[in-house]
């Protein structure tokens, strides 16, 4: 466990030292801002509702989020308690303000493929490509700006693909029992209109 931290934090200074450019600075400050709260994954889901055929991909991208946050954010965050690298590894200087919960796992990286798994089962392959990475992009900027192990981005892709799929298998369940639901009652109506006609 010892070497584990050790290679965290070591991995964390190298891309402090080799992978940081000023003129890069602004643009990743900015793409880590869409993975804050799920707000540009929630917006996607708000747009993508509005149009019929992809209705039940903005369903399983919500379902995805949400099972994201109870696990990450309600329960392993709050277990495990483990203190953001900056706090703790000497010469690791953090490039946004101090992140107001633990670090473990990675908020932004799980809540994004946790959208962006989901999507992936229900939109054209390109555009599912593209939010995969994107999603992607987003967890390399927490190592960028300093404000994640290593282990903790792992963490957070696998919790978010896991969520991800159980969204999208969930959304699939729930949206055809709705449909059922949602047809009976014309079937009903359609037999007592042909029995009044018999």
């Amino acid at each position: 466990m010892d070497s584990l931290l050790q290679w965290d934090g070591d991995l964390l200074l190298w891309v402090q030292e080799h992978l940081r450019f000023e003129a890069l600075t602004p643009f990743m400050k900015a793409v880590t801002v869409l993975g804050t709260a799920g707000c540009f994954w929630l917006a996607l889901a708000l747009i993508l509702s509005f149009i019929p055929k992809t209705r039940r991909a903005a369903f399983a991208s919500v379902l995805g989020m949400v099972f994201v946050a109870i696990v990450c954010n309600l329960f392993l965050k709050n277990v495990i308690a483990r203190t953001r690298p900056y706090e703790v590894v000497e010469g690791l200087t953090r490039l946004v303000g101090p992140q107001v919960d633990y670090s473990f796992p990675s908020g932004h990286t799980a809540i994004s493929f946790g959208a962006a798994v989901a999507l992936f089962f229900y939109l054209d392959r390109k555009f599912g490509v593209a939010l995969l990475a994107l999603a992607a992009l987003i967890a390399w900027t927490r190592l960028y700006l300093g404000v994640h192990y290593p282990t903790d981005v792992l963490g957070g892709l696998l919790i978010g693909i896991v969520m991800g799929v159980l969204g999208h298998l969930t959304a699939d369940r729930l949206w055809d029992l709705l449909e059922k639901n949602r047809k009976k009652p014309e079937t009903a109506e359609d037999e007592a209109q042909e029995d009044g006609r018999g």
